[in-house]
């Protein structure tokens, strides 16, 4: 007949805790932090990481590490983190999510708005499919490529035959805002 001997007691320290460090406390939702997701991403030391998340439509948080120094202002999330083509022919107002394509008023749905905004607001920046995906559609989606093909495939039918040519296939890559030069 076997006995069974008790494993011996391992002593583990108590799991490490994360905490979001900065000027906003964390968002408690039935006694968790709201389910945060924090990424890390390695990039080559003569990458500058602010113009590959800007390129990329996030906003980045640059906080200091030092004890005691204020956090950064917020920018205004009216103006556009790039630069803004004048004299173009399609104009996005943020504040009253409206578009307009030689003065007239497009018929948007939401992710049509943002995905123009987004195209208009970084002009001649290639922008992979992935990178629309989570950054219109968010992290959280669940698609694939054909997703920004179709919504491009309707806002280029909603700009006209004049516009479509705007926002350029880049083959096998992803696409670009060209704007006119009036």
């Amino acid at each position: 007949m076997t006995t069974a001997v008790p494993a011996p007691a391992i002593r583990r320290s108590p799991a490490p805790h994360l905490q979001l460090v900065g000027d906003r406390p964390p968002v408690l939702v039935n006694g968790t932090d709201g389910g945060r997701v924090a990424y890390l991403v390695f990039l080559p030391a003569n990458v500058d990481p602010v113009a590959v998340m800007t390129a990329h439509g996030i906003r980045p948080e640059i906080r200091s590490l030092e004890p005691g120094t204020p956090p950064a202002p917020e920018p205004d999330p009216a103006s556009h983190p790039g630069p803004v083509p004048h004299g173009d022919a399609i104009r996005v107002d943020r504040a009253r999510r409206l578009a307009e394509v030689d003065g007239r008023e497009l018929d948007l749905t939401y992710l049509e708005f943002d995905l123009l905004d987004h195209l208009v607001t970084h002009p001649y920046t290639v922008h992979t499919r992935d990178a629309l995906i989570s950054g219109i559609w968010g992290h959280g989606h669940f698609g694939d490529g054909r997703t920004v093909d179709v919504h491009v495939a309707r806002l280029r039918r909603k700009l006209g035959p004049a516009h479509r040519g705007r926002i350029s296939t880049v083959r096998r890559v992803g696409y670009r805002y060209v704007p006119d030069h009036q």
